[in-house]
């Protein structure tokens, strides 16, 4: 099977006559089992037309920022969230340099912009706008930023003339996609995971909670998902979007969240715990409202809530399990400590309280597992939510080597 197939790529078309390639590269691209979706400038427009992408990809093709339907629901994000690639293929040298000024003038270069995922360009120009100096400084700076830049080819070009500034065949492009995805690394893997806090009610309006916003542990089940695995998530009471191809079930407590996990984790190969599950729920929970008297203080008896990490951790046979540790201090000492305590296989800790904590949009983690430690970031919580997965399915496979030839 293709490494393509399911990937989600995102096609910017710009102006220029290589406009026409585009079309066979969306054409290959589909046959090769992506989804593609694709952005188009004004400027292409004038040489293949809308028309021409929607019926080669199956998909509506974007063409303006500000689109009244498309907007109200923030389209250019989920555009930009939904890519696995963003090829921009022809770019052409004005694009090159909006890119490279970060300017966000139309829907493309938003999208670039807004983006998580791997950018890739596919210049197309007349070999003397390619050999000029602003461009070449574009193609660095983009470059110095992580873009990946394809070609161009050299040979005959539309104006007559001979010499570097073709776009790719589109299918050296297609073969170009595949090496920037590269395999899936959880291909086939069944993954299990827990996000967001829970709530422990103390009566009907009242509850016990954290400050847990679930957005570490969404950004891990899109990096799961985008990896190849079957994903089912098991969320606290959060707001947040449910990430394409990930089954999302909902808890509020930690008792409903432990049922949920216990009811699924015998079909699990990988179970990643990133929820604050409260430790404690009060030990009687008031059928009304609690109202203010005239005591001076009120005492509440607590106990404790399920284990999940651990209640996973101790069945025979079990997945492959990794745990999450919040710390204010001594990182390395608590979170090894906790990852023996559990048993888990890796335990990612990160630091909490003096302005960093949960909620972040950026934070950073180190990976503990037994002989050794890694550390990841910072960066934003979805680039750290891939390196993570990469990083997993690496422990992983080193497991199941070592197993074999132990064994």
């Amino acid at each position: 099977m293709s490494n393509l197939a399911d990937r989600r790529i995102l096609l910017g078309v710009t102006g220029g006559i290589a406009a026409y390639k585009a079309a066979e590269l969306t054409r290959l691209l589909v046959r090769a089992g992506a989804c593609v979706r694709v952005v188009m400038t004004r400027a292409a427009q004038d040489f293949v037309g809308p028309l021409t992408f929607q019926a080669l990809s199956g998909e509506q093709v974007h063409t303006d920022l500000l689109d009244p339907d498309a907007e109200a629901a923030m389209g250019h994000i989920e555009l930009a969230r939904w890519a696995d690639l963003v090829l921009v293929a022809p770019a052409s040298a004005d694009v090159l340099a909006r890119m490279a000024n970060g300017q966000a003038d139309d829907l493309l270069t938003t999208l670039c912009l807004a983006t998580q995922a791997p950018v890739a360009v596919a210049p197309a120009m007349n070999h003397a706008m390619w050999a000029h100096a602003a461009t070449q400084d574009n193609v660095q700076a983009l470059t110095a930023r992580g873009v990946a830049v394809l070609g161009p080819a050299s040979g005959d070009q539309a104006c007559g003339e001979t010499g570097p500034g073709r776009m790719r065949e589109p299918a050296d492009l297609l073969a170009d996609a595949g090496s920037l995805l590269g395999p899936r690394v959880l291909d086939g893997v069944r993954v299990l995971i827990t996000a967001g806090p829970t709530h422990e009610a103390l009566d009907p309006v009242r509850y016990l909670s954290n400050h847990s916003s679930g957005r570490m542990g969404f950004a891990i089940a899109d990096a799961a998902a985008r990896a190849g695995a079957a994903v089912t998530l098991v969320a606290g009471p959060v707001e947040r979007q449910t990430p394409s191809c990930v089954e999302r079930i909902d808890v509020v407590s930690a008792r409903e969240m432990a049922a949920a996990v216990q009811a699924r984790v015998d079909d699990t190969d990988l179970f990643i715990a990133t929820a604050a599950v409260a430790d404690y729920r009060p030990a009687d929970v008031s059928g009304q409202k609690i109202k203010k008297g005239d005591e001076t203080g009120r005492t509440l008896a607590l106990t404790r809530n399920p284990d999940i990490l651990g209640e996973v951790c101790a069945r025979q046979p079990r997945p492959f399990a990794v745990g999450f540790a919040a710390e204010t201090e001594a990182l390395a000492e608590h979170a090894q400590a906790k990852r023996r305590a559990k048993g888990c296989d890796l335990i990612c800790a990160n630091a909490v309280g003096s302005g960093r904590g949960f909620g972040d949009v950026d934070s950073a983690l180190t990976v503990f597992w037994e002989g050794g430690e890694r550390g990841l970031g910072p960066a934003s919580k979805g680039a750290l939510a891939r390196e993570l997965i990469a990083l997993i399915a690496e422990r992983r496979a080193d497991g199941d080597v070592r197993a074999r030839t132990t064994g």
